[in-house]
């Protein structure tokens, strides 16, 4: 223990924030960026996937049904790799790990999350689009102004989740040279060479820290939105019970 302890204090700066200012930003702070970025940009994507899926316009649910298909049914190492070959070919340049590995995450979160924005707007009761399409709303506006403010709120905790399926996902950055928590471990593992256990205990410790904590927001935000659903209990009397209930009293007269 004293070896990992020797370990924190020489290297803790690169776990933090890699190589910076010297160099690119890396480290947890790194991953965090990383995930926040990836979470936020595919979330858009995800609401039009899941719009797209549950139109009545074959034009639109097919191609959306065939790429959240393709995208979640293939490891998330492929298809950072095809990104990796195929970004610069579109554009005529080199792109950076970094943005390769964002790029990514939008893809690849964007059709996790479009699942779980059909499955929160389908969770909603029918009568809720009928009655906003009884009062004139079309299709993409009964979406748009009925739906989805309900179905997005109740998705919080789903989506914090996945935002914490993302952070550890962005380990696989390490294969194109993405200068995030594992990649600055590796670099201390290359620098001691003789303590490669105790650098990736520390590696994984600090992962399980950061998903632990947003684990125990995530259940917080279950209880919260589990509460508003629910609104607040009133106390009903008994079955049977015949008790009446007390009458005011009559002030009295002068």
């Amino acid at each position: 223990m004293y070896s990992v302890y020797e370990i924190l204090r020489d290297n803790w700066l690169l776990l933090l924030v890699g190589q910076y200012p010297n160099g690119p930003l890396g480290g947890i702070v790194a991953t965090l960026i990383l995930s926040v970025l990836g979470i936020v940009l595919a979330f858009p994507l995800s609401v039009l996937l899941a719009l797209a899926r549950l139109s009545p316009w074959r034009v639109l649910r097919w191609p959306a049904t065939v790429l959240v298909y393709v995208v979640r049914g293939v490891p998330l190492l492929m298809v950072i790799l095809w990104v990796y070959f195929l970004v610069p070919l579109l554009i005529g340049r080199e792109v950076s790990g970094f943005t390769t590995m964002l790029c990514t995450l939008v893809i690849y979160e964007g059709a996790y999350l479009s699942e779980v924005v059909r499955a929160g707007i389908q969770a909603l009761p029918k009568g809720q689009t009928e009655a906003a399409r009884a009062l004139g709303h079309s299709h993409l506006g009964t979406m748009w102004f009925v739906i989805l403010p309900q179905a997005l709120y109740n998705m919080l905790p789903s989506m914090l989740s996945q935002f914490i399926s993302t952070i550890k996902e962005t380990t696989l950055g390490y294969v194109i040279n993405v200068q995030e928590l594992t990649f600055a471990a590796n670099q201390i593992n290359n620098q001691l060479l003789t303590k490669p256990f105790q650098v990736f205990f520390i590696l994984a410790m600090t992962y399980y820290v950061v998903c632990f904590s947003l684990t125990q927001l995530t259940q917080w935000l279950e209880r919260r939105v589990a509460h508003k659903r629910l609104g607040a209990v009133q106390v009903q009397p008994a079955a049977g019970d015949s008790t009446p209930l007390p009458s005011p009293v009559a002030a009295p007269q002068p």
